[in-house]
Protein backbone atom coordinates (compact mmCIF):
# COMPACT_ATOMS: atom_id res chain seq x y z
CA UNK A 1 0.00 0.00 0.00
CA UNK A 2 1.41 3.34 -0.96
CA UNK A 3 0.66 6.90 0.72
CA UNK A 4 -0.90 10.06 -1.33
CA UNK A 5 -0.37 13.58 0.27
CA UNK A 6 -1.69 17.00 -1.36
CA UNK A 7 -0.99 20.06 0.56
CA UNK A 8 -2.66 23.20 0.21
CA UNK A 9 -1.97 26.31 1.66
CA UNK A 10 -3.89 28.82 1.60
CA UNK A 11 -3.77 32.70 2.78
CA UNK A 12 -4.66 36.23 1.96
CA UNK A 13 -3.11 39.11 3.35
CA UNK A 14 -4.86 41.24 6.00
CA UNK A 15 -6.67 43.61 3.50
CA UNK A 16 -8.83 45.00 6.63
CA UNK A 17 -8.62 48.85 7.28
CA UNK A 18 -6.79 48.43 10.27
CA UNK A 19 -8.35 51.61 11.78
CA UNK A 20 -11.95 50.26 10.69
CA UNK A 21 -11.42 46.75 10.83
CA UNK A 22 -12.96 46.21 7.77
CA UNK A 23 -12.46 45.66 4.12
CA UNK A 24 -13.40 48.01 1.78
CA UNK A 25 -14.28 47.72 -1.52
CA UNK A 26 -11.30 46.75 -3.75
CA UNK A 27 -13.04 47.86 -7.65
CA UNK A 28 -10.04 45.20 -8.91
CA UNK A 29 -11.76 42.82 -7.55
CA UNK A 30 -15.35 43.40 -9.43
CA UNK A 31 -17.99 42.28 -9.50
CA UNK A 32 -17.28 41.46 -5.85
CA UNK A 33 -16.73 43.91 -2.96
CA UNK A 34 -12.56 42.58 -2.03
CA UNK A 35 -10.52 40.06 -3.53
CA UNK A 36 -11.17 38.02 -0.17
CA UNK A 37 -14.82 37.17 -1.64
CA UNK A 38 -13.99 36.50 -4.88
CA UNK A 39 -11.47 34.13 -4.01
CA UNK A 40 -14.02 32.51 -1.61
CA UNK A 41 -16.60 32.13 -4.44
CA UNK A 42 -13.80 30.91 -6.73
CA UNK A 43 -12.07 28.61 -4.49
CA UNK A 44 -12.49 28.32 -0.83
CA UNK A 45 -16.52 27.90 -0.98
CA UNK A 46 -16.14 25.22 -3.96
CA UNK A 47 -13.75 23.73 -2.47
CA UNK A 48 -15.85 22.81 0.43
CA UNK A 49 -18.33 21.04 -2.04
CA UNK A 50 -16.39 20.15 -5.39
CA UNK A 51 -18.59 18.45 -7.82
CA UNK A 52 -18.12 15.04 -9.22
CA UNK A 53 -19.53 14.71 -12.43
CA UNK A 54 -20.15 11.38 -14.32
CA UNK A 55 -19.46 10.66 -17.92
CA UNK A 56 -22.68 12.85 -18.66
CA UNK A 57 -21.66 15.90 -17.51
CA UNK A 58 -24.10 15.06 -14.35
CA UNK A 59 -22.78 15.95 -10.72
CA UNK A 60 -23.22 12.57 -8.85
CA UNK A 61 -22.04 14.04 -5.69
CA UNK A 62 -20.39 16.70 -3.86
CA UNK A 63 -16.88 16.29 -2.01
CA UNK A 64 -15.27 18.31 0.72
CA UNK A 65 -11.78 18.56 -0.27
CA UNK A 66 -11.26 19.86 2.70
CA UNK A 67 -11.25 16.17 4.20
CA UNK A 68 -8.64 14.86 1.79
CA UNK A 69 -5.89 17.23 1.56
CA UNK A 70 -3.55 18.40 4.26
CA UNK A 71 -3.68 22.03 4.74
CA UNK A 72 -3.09 25.34 6.47
CA UNK A 73 -5.48 28.31 6.79
CA UNK A 74 -3.33 31.42 7.47
CA UNK A 75 -4.92 33.31 10.34
CA UNK A 76 -5.36 36.68 8.80
CA UNK A 77 -7.35 34.40 5.85
CA UNK A 78 -9.03 32.38 9.00
CA UNK A 79 -10.19 35.24 10.88
CA UNK A 80 -11.95 37.27 7.69
CA UNK A 81 -13.44 33.27 6.91
CA UNK A 82 -14.92 33.51 10.19
CA UNK A 83 -16.70 36.52 10.16
CA UNK A 84 -18.11 36.31 6.29
CA UNK A 85 -18.09 32.99 5.11
CA UNK A 86 -18.99 30.94 7.71
CA UNK A 87 -20.14 27.88 5.59
CA UNK A 88 -17.01 27.57 4.16
CA UNK A 89 -15.29 28.14 7.94
CA UNK A 90 -17.19 25.61 9.46
CA UNK A 91 -16.92 23.05 6.11
CA UNK A 92 -13.20 23.55 7.43
CA UNK A 93 -13.82 23.21 10.91
CA UNK A 94 -16.00 19.59 10.32
CA UNK A 95 -13.30 18.60 7.66
CA UNK A 96 -10.36 18.38 10.16
CA UNK A 97 -12.47 16.28 12.35
CA UNK A 98 -13.50 13.81 9.60
CA UNK A 99 -10.12 13.46 9.03
CA UNK A 100 -9.19 12.63 12.31
CA UNK A 101 -11.77 10.40 12.80
CA UNK A 102 -10.57 8.29 9.55
CA UNK A 103 -6.62 9.32 10.00
CA UNK A 104 -6.44 9.27 13.61
CA UNK A 105 -4.79 12.34 13.01
CA UNK A 106 -6.66 15.36 11.67
CA UNK A 107 -5.54 17.79 8.45
CA UNK A 108 -5.16 20.56 9.31
CA UNK A 109 -1.62 22.37 10.16
CA UNK A 110 -0.86 25.01 12.19
CA UNK A 111 1.20 28.43 10.49
CA UNK A 112 2.66 31.61 11.91
CA UNK A 113 0.01 34.04 12.93
CA UNK A 114 1.38 36.55 10.74
CA UNK A 115 3.23 35.24 7.21
CA UNK A 116 6.28 36.78 7.91
CA UNK A 117 9.90 34.95 6.67
CA UNK A 118 10.85 33.39 9.78
CA UNK A 119 14.39 33.31 8.86
CA UNK A 120 14.46 36.90 8.76
CA UNK A 121 12.27 37.56 11.51
CA UNK A 122 14.00 38.05 14.91
CA UNK A 123 14.29 35.41 17.82
CA UNK A 124 12.13 37.32 19.37
CA UNK A 125 9.37 37.68 16.82
CA UNK A 126 9.86 34.13 15.37
CA UNK A 127 8.98 32.58 18.95
CA UNK A 128 5.90 35.32 18.83
CA UNK A 129 4.60 33.97 15.33
CA UNK A 130 4.77 30.67 16.17
CA UNK A 131 3.15 31.03 19.38
CA UNK A 132 0.41 33.01 18.78
CA UNK A 133 -0.35 30.37 15.54
CA UNK A 134 -0.36 27.63 17.50
CA UNK A 135 -3.10 29.42 20.31
CA UNK A 136 -4.95 30.47 17.20
CA UNK A 137 -4.95 26.73 15.94
CA UNK A 138 -5.69 25.24 19.57
CA UNK A 139 -8.75 27.68 19.40
CA UNK A 140 -9.72 26.72 16.02
CA UNK A 141 -9.62 23.43 15.65
CA UNK A 142 -9.85 22.11 19.31
CA UNK A 143 -6.78 20.43 19.49
CA UNK A 144 -2.86 20.49 19.22
CA UNK A 145 -1.09 21.01 16.12
CA UNK A 146 1.02 18.03 14.81
CA UNK A 147 2.79 20.08 12.04
CA UNK A 148 3.76 23.90 11.14
CA UNK A 149 3.53 25.52 7.58
CA UNK A 150 6.52 27.44 7.05
CA UNK A 151 5.05 31.20 5.00
CA UNK A 152 6.91 30.26 1.72
CA UNK A 153 8.95 27.20 3.20
CA UNK A 154 11.59 29.60 4.34
CA UNK A 155 13.79 28.27 6.53
CA UNK A 156 16.81 27.50 8.85
CA UNK A 157 18.25 25.98 11.83
CA UNK A 158 16.98 28.52 14.19
CA UNK A 159 13.34 28.31 12.85
CA UNK A 160 13.24 24.29 13.21
CA UNK A 161 15.11 24.86 16.82
CA UNK A 162 12.04 27.24 17.19
CA UNK A 163 9.46 24.72 16.57
CA UNK A 164 10.98 21.95 17.98
CA UNK A 165 10.92 23.62 21.08
CA UNK A 166 6.82 25.14 20.68
CA UNK A 167 6.11 21.06 20.37
CA UNK A 168 5.94 20.60 17.18
CA UNK A 169 6.36 17.39 14.87
CA UNK A 170 6.78 18.20 11.65
CA UNK A 171 7.33 20.27 8.58
CA UNK A 172 7.09 20.62 4.86
CA UNK A 173 10.09 21.49 2.80
CA UNK A 174 11.18 21.52 -1.13
CA UNK A 175 13.16 19.00 -2.19
CA UNK A 176 16.52 21.83 -2.91
CA UNK A 177 16.01 23.08 0.83
CA UNK A 178 17.71 19.23 1.74
CA UNK A 179 21.26 18.38 0.97
CA UNK A 180 19.57 14.81 0.04
CA UNK A 181 16.04 13.80 -0.89
CA UNK A 182 15.06 10.61 0.86
CA UNK A 183 13.61 7.95 -0.84
CA UNK A 184 10.45 6.67 -1.28
CA UNK A 185 9.00 10.09 0.62
CA UNK A 186 9.85 8.74 4.02
CA UNK A 187 10.48 11.87 6.37
CA UNK A 188 14.48 13.20 7.45
CA UNK A 189 15.06 13.54 11.16
CA UNK A 190 16.61 17.18 12.16
CA UNK A 191 17.69 17.13 15.59
CA UNK A 192 17.04 20.08 17.64
CA UNK A 193 19.54 19.65 20.67
CA UNK A 194 17.73 18.42 24.13
CA UNK A 195 16.97 15.86 22.86
CA UNK A 196 14.78 17.56 20.98
CA UNK A 197 13.83 16.73 16.91
CA UNK A 198 11.49 17.00 14.15
CA UNK A 199 10.87 15.55 10.80
CA UNK A 200 10.89 16.93 7.71
CA UNK A 201 8.40 15.87 4.94
CA UNK A 202 9.98 16.48 1.50
CA UNK A 203 7.28 17.15 -1.03
CA UNK A 204 7.92 16.10 -5.08
CA UNK A 205 9.29 19.15 -6.87
CA UNK A 206 8.53 18.41 -10.01
CA UNK A 207 5.27 17.04 -9.58
CA UNK A 208 3.46 20.10 -7.38
CA UNK A 209 5.26 22.06 -10.27
CA UNK A 210 3.24 20.60 -12.97
CA UNK A 211 0.33 20.37 -10.95
CA UNK A 212 0.44 24.13 -10.35
CA UNK A 213 1.71 25.64 -13.32
CA UNK A 214 1.68 22.62 -15.99
CA UNK A 215 -1.75 20.97 -17.47
CA UNK A 216 -1.82 18.19 -15.21
CA UNK A 217 -5.43 19.38 -13.45
CA UNK A 218 -6.64 19.54 -16.44
CA UNK A 219 -7.54 15.99 -16.64
CA UNK A 220 -8.57 14.64 -12.85
CA UNK A 221 -7.68 11.05 -13.54
CA UNK A 222 -4.00 12.21 -15.12
CA UNK A 223 -3.80 13.41 -11.32
CA UNK A 224 -4.98 10.44 -10.29
CA UNK A 225 -2.25 8.34 -12.24
CA UNK A 226 0.67 10.88 -11.16
CA UNK A 227 -0.40 10.77 -7.25
CA UNK A 228 -0.45 7.05 -7.40
CA UNK A 229 2.25 4.63 -6.40
CA UNK A 230 5.03 3.49 -9.12
CA UNK A 231 3.45 -0.15 -9.30
CA UNK A 232 6.94 -1.55 -10.12
CA UNK A 233 8.12 -0.13 -7.01
CA UNK A 234 4.93 -0.97 -4.97
CA UNK A 235 5.18 -4.52 -6.19
CA UNK A 236 9.05 -4.45 -4.88
CA UNK A 237 9.24 -5.99 -1.29
CA UNK A 238 12.00 -4.31 -0.22
CA UNK A 239 10.63 -1.31 -1.08
CA UNK A 240 10.31 0.66 1.89
CA UNK A 241 7.74 3.02 2.28
CA UNK A 242 6.34 5.09 -0.49
CA UNK A 243 4.45 8.32 -0.23
CA UNK A 244 4.06 10.95 -2.66
CA UNK A 245 3.39 14.26 -1.63
CA UNK A 246 2.51 17.56 -3.37
CA UNK A 247 2.89 21.01 -1.87
CA UNK A 248 0.71 24.11 -3.68
CA UNK A 249 -0.74 26.97 -3.06
CA UNK A 250 -4.88 26.00 -2.18
CA UNK A 251 -6.04 28.83 -4.49
CA UNK A 252 -4.84 26.86 -7.50
CA UNK A 253 -7.58 25.01 -7.35
CA UNK A 254 -10.92 27.31 -8.77
CA UNK A 255 -8.81 30.72 -8.99
CA UNK A 256 -5.55 30.34 -10.34
CA UNK A 257 -7.21 27.17 -12.46
CA UNK A 258 -10.78 27.33 -13.01
CA UNK A 259 -12.83 24.25 -12.11
CA UNK A 260 -9.49 23.30 -10.77
CA UNK A 261 -11.43 21.28 -7.41
CA UNK A 262 -13.65 19.46 -9.97
CA UNK A 263 -10.11 17.23 -11.25
CA UNK A 264 -8.87 16.91 -7.51
CA UNK A 265 -12.51 15.73 -6.71
CA UNK A 266 -11.99 13.01 -9.41
CA UNK A 267 -8.47 12.28 -8.44
CA UNK A 268 -9.97 11.61 -4.89
CA UNK A 269 -12.78 9.58 -5.85
CA UNK A 270 -10.54 7.34 -8.40
CA UNK A 271 -7.87 6.77 -5.53
CA UNK A 272 -10.03 6.11 -2.69
CA UNK A 273 -11.77 2.99 -4.95
CA UNK A 274 -8.11 1.71 -5.63
CA UNK A 275 -6.68 -0.65 -3.28
CA UNK A 276 -3.15 -0.01 -3.91
CA UNK A 277 -3.03 3.70 -2.62
CA UNK A 278 -4.40 5.88 0.92
CA UNK A 279 -4.71 9.43 0.74
CA UNK A 280 -4.18 10.65 4.38
CA UNK A 281 -2.08 13.48 5.90
CA UNK A 282 1.43 14.05 7.19
CA UNK A 283 0.59 13.52 10.71
CA UNK A 284 -1.12 10.11 10.36
CA UNK A 285 2.08 9.25 8.05
CA UNK A 286 4.55 10.08 10.55
CA UNK A 287 2.78 7.81 12.87
CA UNK A 288 3.76 4.93 10.87
CA UNK A 289 7.30 5.98 9.43
CA UNK A 290 8.91 7.74 12.89
CA UNK A 291 10.94 5.08 13.25
CA UNK A 292 12.04 4.61 10.01
CA UNK A 293 13.41 8.10 9.47
CA UNK A 294 15.67 8.21 6.12
CA UNK A 295 18.21 9.75 7.98
CA UNK A 296 19.16 13.14 9.24
CA UNK A 297 18.54 15.88 7.68
CA UNK A 298 21.25 18.41 6.28
CA UNK A 299 19.74 21.95 5.50
CA UNK A 300 20.33 24.12 2.49
CA UNK A 301 19.81 27.55 4.54
CA UNK A 302 18.63 29.89 4.32
CA UNK A 303 15.97 28.53 1.60
CA UNK A 304 12.64 29.12 0.66
CA UNK A 305 10.28 27.20 -2.17
CA UNK A 306 9.67 30.98 -4.34
CA UNK A 307 13.55 31.88 -4.72
CA UNK A 308 15.90 30.57 -5.95
CA UNK A 309 18.60 32.74 -4.13
CA UNK A 310 17.42 31.24 -0.56
CA UNK A 311 15.15 34.33 0.70
CA UNK A 312 16.79 37.12 -1.13
CA UNK A 313 12.95 37.91 -2.46
CA UNK A 314 11.81 39.36 0.68
CA UNK A 315 15.49 41.19 1.35
CA UNK A 316 17.44 41.88 -1.89
CA UNK A 317 17.54 42.68 -5.22
CA UNK A 318 17.70 39.23 -6.37
CA UNK A 319 15.91 38.79 -9.54
CA UNK A 320 12.81 36.50 -8.78
CA UNK A 321 9.52 38.24 -8.62
CA UNK A 322 6.85 38.25 -11.30
CA UNK A 323 8.82 39.87 -13.61
CA UNK A 324 12.90 39.51 -13.21
CA UNK A 325 13.84 42.68 -15.38
CA UNK A 326 13.21 45.59 -13.13
CA UNK A 327 15.39 46.59 -9.94
CA UNK A 328 14.58 45.39 -7.05
CA UNK A 329 16.99 47.72 -5.06
CA UNK A 330 13.61 48.76 -3.01
CA UNK A 331 13.00 45.54 -1.14
CA UNK A 332 16.39 46.50 0.93
CA UNK A 333 16.18 49.93 1.87
CA UNK A 334 12.07 48.88 2.72
CA UNK A 335 13.09 46.04 5.35
CA UNK A 336 15.72 48.02 6.62
CA UNK A 337 12.81 51.22 7.28
CA UNK A 338 10.48 48.29 9.12
CA UNK A 339 13.40 47.02 10.91
CA UNK A 340 14.62 50.62 12.36
CA UNK A 341 10.60 51.09 13.14
CA UNK A 342 10.06 47.76 15.12
CA UNK A 343 12.90 48.63 17.20
CA UNK A 344 11.61 51.99 17.99
CA UNK A 345 7.91 50.97 18.60
CA UNK A 346 9.34 47.62 20.87
CA UNK A 347 11.40 50.11 22.98
CA UNK A 348 7.91 51.98 23.52
CA UNK A 349 5.89 48.67 23.92
CA UNK A 350 8.16 47.79 26.75
CA UNK A 351 7.88 50.37 28.96
CA UNK A 352 4.15 50.90 28.65
CA UNK A 353 3.32 46.78 28.59
CA UNK A 354 5.82 46.85 32.27
CA UNK A 355 3.18 49.23 34.10
CA UNK A 356 0.16 46.60 33.01
CA UNK A 357 0.80 43.96 35.49
CA UNK A 358 0.20 40.35 34.90
CA UNK A 359 2.70 37.61 33.80
CA UNK A 360 5.37 39.28 36.39
CA UNK A 361 5.28 42.60 34.44
CA UNK A 362 7.24 40.84 31.66
CA UNK A 363 6.34 42.53 28.58
CA UNK A 364 7.07 39.57 25.87
CA UNK A 365 5.39 37.22 27.98
CA UNK A 366 2.51 39.42 27.70
CA UNK A 367 3.38 39.65 23.97
CA UNK A 368 3.01 36.24 23.65
CA UNK A 369 0.04 35.42 25.91
CA UNK A 370 -2.21 38.02 23.22
CA UNK A 371 -1.74 35.37 20.60
CA UNK A 372 -5.02 33.69 22.03
CA UNK A 373 -7.14 36.58 21.67
CA UNK A 374 -5.86 38.54 18.41
CA UNK A 375 -8.09 36.90 16.16
CA UNK A 376 -10.88 37.68 18.13
CA UNK A 377 -13.50 40.31 18.88
CA UNK A 378 -13.19 43.55 20.36
CA UNK A 379 -15.06 42.55 23.33
CA UNK A 380 -13.18 39.32 23.74
CA UNK A 381 -9.67 40.96 23.10
CA UNK A 382 -11.02 43.93 26.21
CA UNK A 383 -11.89 40.98 28.43
CA UNK A 384 -8.36 39.40 28.37
CA UNK A 385 -6.80 42.80 28.44
CA UNK A 386 -8.87 43.26 31.81
CA UNK A 387 -7.60 40.24 32.94
CA UNK A 388 -4.11 41.15 33.18
CA UNK A 389 -3.86 44.92 33.13
CA UNK A 390 -4.67 47.89 35.50
CA UNK A 391 -8.70 48.72 35.67
CA UNK A 392 -7.53 52.40 35.07
CA UNK A 393 -7.05 52.36 31.32
CA UNK A 394 -8.40 49.55 29.32
CA UNK A 395 -8.83 51.03 26.44
CA UNK A 396 -5.78 51.81 26.45
CA UNK A 397 -4.29 48.86 27.11
CA UNK A 398 -6.36 47.55 24.02
CA UNK A 399 -4.81 49.80 22.07
CA UNK A 400 -1.51 49.13 22.71
CA UNK A 401 -1.94 45.52 21.84
CA UNK A 402 -3.69 45.67 18.59
CA UNK A 403 -0.28 48.21 17.80
CA UNK A 404 1.83 44.67 18.67
CA UNK A 405 -0.72 42.72 16.42
CA UNK A 406 -0.18 45.75 13.76
CA UNK A 407 3.81 45.75 14.17
CA UNK A 408 4.23 42.54 13.92
CA UNK A 409 2.16 41.92 10.93
CA UNK A 410 3.83 44.60 8.91
CA UNK A 411 6.37 42.02 7.67
CA UNK A 412 3.99 40.15 6.29
CA UNK A 413 5.86 38.58 2.87
CA UNK A 414 3.38 39.85 0.51
CA UNK A 415 5.24 43.33 1.00
CA UNK A 416 8.54 42.42 -0.96
CA UNK A 417 6.76 39.71 -3.21
CA UNK A 418 5.93 41.12 -5.94
CA UNK A 419 7.80 44.15 -8.38
CA UNK A 420 6.90 47.32 -7.33
CA UNK A 421 7.75 49.18 -3.84
CA UNK A 422 4.17 50.83 -4.69
CA UNK A 423 2.50 47.93 -5.08
CA UNK A 424 -1.03 47.13 -3.21
CA UNK A 425 0.50 44.64 -1.35
CA UNK A 426 3.10 46.91 0.06
CA UNK A 427 0.23 49.38 0.84
CA UNK A 428 -1.21 46.79 3.26
CA UNK A 429 1.61 46.15 5.47
CA UNK A 430 2.41 50.27 5.58
CA UNK A 431 -1.15 50.45 6.77
CA UNK A 432 -0.04 48.21 9.66
CA UNK A 433 2.85 50.32 10.20
CA UNK A 434 1.10 53.48 10.35
CA UNK A 435 -1.46 52.23 12.89
CA UNK A 436 1.49 50.16 15.19
CA UNK A 437 3.00 53.85 15.26
CA UNK A 438 -0.35 55.29 16.25
CA UNK A 439 -0.97 52.54 18.53
CA UNK A 440 1.92 52.78 20.12
CA UNK A 441 3.81 55.21 19.89
CA UNK A 442 1.10 57.89 19.44
CA UNK A 443 1.71 61.37 18.35
CA UNK A 444 5.24 60.62 18.30
CA UNK A 445 5.47 63.06 14.85
CA UNK A 446 9.27 62.69 14.88
CA UNK A 447 9.02 59.21 14.53
CA UNK A 448 7.05 59.14 11.99
CA UNK A 449 8.72 61.60 10.56
CA UNK A 450 12.32 59.76 10.30
CA UNK A 451 10.45 56.77 9.48
CA UNK A 452 8.96 58.27 5.99
CA UNK A 453 12.61 59.57 5.11
CA UNK A 454 13.68 55.81 5.45
CA UNK A 455 11.42 54.80 3.02
CA UNK A 456 12.13 57.54 0.50
CA UNK A 457 14.56 54.68 -0.03
CA UNK A 458 12.41 52.69 -1.37
CA UNK A 459 12.14 53.29 -4.63
CA UNK A 460 10.31 51.83 -7.67
CA UNK A 461 12.43 49.76 -10.58
CA UNK A 462 9.62 50.29 -12.59
CA UNK A 463 8.77 52.79 -15.62
CA UNK A 464 6.97 55.76 -13.89
CA UNK A 465 7.28 54.49 -10.15
CA UNK A 466 7.53 56.25 -7.09
CA UNK A 467 8.80 55.34 -3.82
CA UNK A 468 7.26 53.59 -0.52
CA UNK A 469 7.04 57.17 1.05
CA UNK A 470 5.05 58.48 -1.61
CA UNK A 471 2.46 55.46 -0.87
CA UNK A 472 2.47 56.07 2.98
CA UNK A 473 1.65 59.57 2.59
CA UNK A 474 -0.98 59.86 0.11
CA UNK A 475 -2.38 56.43 0.15
CA UNK A 476 -2.13 55.56 4.11
CA UNK A 477 -2.12 58.67 6.00
CA UNK A 478 -5.68 59.63 4.71
CA UNK A 479 -7.02 56.25 5.57
CA UNK A 480 -5.56 56.90 9.13
CA UNK A 481 -7.52 60.27 9.41
CA UNK A 482 -11.04 59.12 7.98
CA UNK A 483 -10.29 56.16 10.37
CA UNK A 484 -9.68 58.24 13.85
CA UNK A 485 -12.83 60.58 12.63
CA UNK A 486 -14.80 57.20 11.80
CA UNK A 487 -14.17 56.53 15.68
Amino acid sequence: MADAIVHCHFYQPPREDPWLDVVEAEPSAAPFHDWNARITHQCYEPFGAARLLDAAGHVVRRINLYEWVSFDVGTTLARWLELNATDTYEAILAADRASAARLGHGNAIAAPYHHVILPLASPRDRATEIRWGIDDFRRRFQREPEGFWLPETAVDEQTLVALAEAGIKFTILAPHQVEHVPPGGAPLKFSAGGGRTIALFIYDGGLSHDVAFGRVLDDGTELARRLGPDRASVANKGAGASLRAIALDGETFGHHKQFAEMALARAVSELTTRGDVCIENFGSALARNAATAAGEAILVEESSWSCSHGVERWRSNCSCGMDAKPSHEWRRPLRSALNWLARQLDDRYAEQAALLGGVGGDPWKIRDGYGAVAALSLDERRAYVESIADKANIDGAVSLFDGVRARLGMFGSCAWFFDRATGHETELMLRLAAFAIGAIAGDDSALEREFIERLAFAKDGMPGGGDAATVYRTRVMPLREGGAHAR
